[in-house]
């Protein structure tokens, strides 16, 4: 078999595949053309370019995408790799574009490049439903054909079902404004990572670009332990939780009465509810406390309402891990990222000064930890992020201080990129250990 045949491939741990994909992908390392592909003992292997395969470091890459796993080199045949979906995807933009010009010229109306780029060109599958965005199909002309334009893009698309979302509405619930254009049930059931998620696309959201953190929380070890979810949703991370995490028991609470039947149903689905308990209502009114090992607060912008709560629920005695999200905007102007081998000079000065001890910040009841200054000046961390979880962990720690009537400790553990929300603006998570001083 000849070179050109062979394709490189970076090998490493099921739980660790989609974290080494994200990295790889990011740097333009991966091969797009072809899909992660499963190999026995729970290996999966990752299609590299070849072009580019020289300069893959794998130490490197090890250490940032997943310290805890590892990873190596091997050569497969191209013939027994899968299209990806990205690959899959062209190809279905090039027959929706067929079948909706044969559908406009059968009318006798002039294709044209203003209607090409009228037509989708990314979508969401949830089943046999897809989801476009408002912004396409506006021309006029589509009112011409009724039902027919719609029923044309689902046979393009291999799908029975089409709908529009424009935005999501202030209603508290963060409920989707989707419109249901060929169809009528709004169910729709979606897998991810071994999970299976039902929900109705009008009245709930599927948040795909929390993939990061659902890939995290799978190589947590939450073994007897006992988890609060603080805003559950349909079950984002409950169930990561739940069933690859290994959490003993999980309070799920949410208040938007859909995502709660959402939620029921996706328990039931993954044989999970016996493990979780539904807190249905506004999680400040909770009124549990002294039970939980860890706090998950995934809600952006800021979860900072539900930090009171979260220091009430942690355990008195040992303490815990809270798991918290926030959008953090950083200045344009600076420099973005801290990179292992082109550090900044104060970058690689404040790694080298505690690269061996745990460095107290300006509340002395706070505390960087090893991990997290080496990740800060090998990793990602931007110097805003940085600044934000120094901040909060200092407000954690008063509130701690205040609900327990005695001192606590709080340790910045990590802080987790999650995705891009918005320009210069960052979804993160930090994750702060909290525990009592004496």
């Amino acid at each position: 078999m000849e070179d050109q045949d062979m394709v490189p491939a970076v090998v490493t741990h099921k739980n660790f595949a989609q974290l080494y994909r994200t990295h790889l992908e990011k740097n333009g390392f991966l091969d797009t053309r072809f899909r992660l592909r499963n190999l026995t003992d729970n290996k999966v292997a990752l299609p590299v370019l070849i072009s580019r395969l020289a300069e893959l470091n794998l130490q490197h890459l090890q250490d940032i995408a997943a310290p805890e796993g590892t990873c190596s080199i091997t050569h497969m045949k191209s013939q027994t790799l899968v299209s990806s979906k990205k690959s899959c995807v062209k190809s279905l933009q090039r027959r929706l574009q067929e079948h909706v010009r044969s559908l406009v010229e059968s009318t006798e109306v002039m294709w044209s490049e203003e209607l090409v780029r009228d037509l989708p060109q990314t979508w969401k599958q949830h089943g046999d439903l897809i989801l476009i965005a408002e912004s396409t199909f506006q021309d006029p002309i589509w009112k011409k054909f009724g039902s027919d334009i719609w029923k044309t893009v689902a046979t393009a698309l291999g799908v029975k079902r089409v709908a529009k979302i424009s935005r999501i509405s202030r209603d508290g619930f963060r409920t989707p404004v989707v419109t249901l254009l060929l169809g009528e049930d709004s169910w729709v059931n979606h897998v991810d990572n071994g999970i299976r998620y039902e929900f109705d696309v009008t009245k709930c959201m599927f948040s795909s670009g929390n993939i990061t953190e659902k890939l995290r929380i799978m190589t947590f070890d939450c073994t007897g332990e006992t988890v609060v979810d603080l805003y559950a949703g349909i079950g984002y991370f409950t169930l990561p939780y739940l069933i690859h995490s290994k959490a003993s028991l999980v309070h799920a609470c949410e208040w938007n009465p859909d995502a709660v039947s959402a939620l029921r149903r996706n328990l039931h689905l993954n044989r999970v509810s016996h493990k979780c308990v539904i807190h249905e209502g506004d999680n400040r009114q909770l009124s549990m406390c002294d039970v939980a090992d860890r706090v998950n607060l995934g809600l952006i912008p800021s979860s900072e309402e539900g930090w009171p709560t979260a220091c009430r629920l942690l355990r008195q005695n040992s303490g815990g891990i809270l798991h918290i999200h926030q959008n953090v905007t950083s200045v344009p102007h600076k420099p973005a990222l801290f990179q292992q081998d082109t550090c900044s000079q104060e970058a690689s000065e404040e790694y080298h000064k505690c690269k061996n001890k745990v460095i107290p910040s300006e509340n002395n009841d706070t505390m960087f930890e090893e991990n997290f200054c080496s990740s800060s000046a090998k990793g990602r961390i931007k110097s805003e992020w940085g600044k934000w979880a120094e901040t909060a962990a200092s407000q954690i720690t008063k509130l701690l201080m205040e609900n327990w009537g005695k001192p606590w400790k709080t340790h910045i553990r990590h802080i987790q990129h999650v995705k891009s929300y918005a320009p210069h603006i960052d979804h993160i998570v930090l994750d702060l250990q909290c525990r009592p001083s004496c």
